[in-house]
């Protein structure tokens, strides 16, 4: 019995001393500083943007204007009279036969 006797007594006290609180004792000392860590790697290139839309086809001009009508020409001017033509000769003489006569209009 000597050996529960010592247990119950651990036990009992065991117990009662996470009941007994005592005061903090002082702060220790402070701890290293740690190393400092692996440098990361460097990121992954990003993707490509996709291609633009080509722009839309611009639209057809007006058509222009007619041009006015260009002005009517002056007529002509009336040309000289032309000169008196020659005097015509007078024709031969004629012969006369038998019983024809010939009747010749005066000038």
């Amino acid at each position: 019995m000597k050996y529960s006797k010592l247990l119950l007594a651990a036990a009992v006290a065991t117990a009662l001393a996470g009941c007994i609180s005592a005061p903090a004792g002082p702060a220790g000392p402070q701890g290293e500083t740690g190393y400092t860590g692996a440098t990361g790697r460097t990121g992954n290139t990003g993707n490509t943007g996709a291609t633009g839309y080509t722009g839309a086809t611009g639209g057809t001009g007006a058509t222009g204007a007619t041009g006015d009508t260009g002005a009517t020409g002056y007529t002509g001017a009336t040309g000289n009279t032309g000169s008196t033509g020659a005097t015509g000769r007078t024709g031969a003489k004629g012969t006369t036969t038998g019983d024809t006569v010939v009747i010749v209009p005066a000038r």
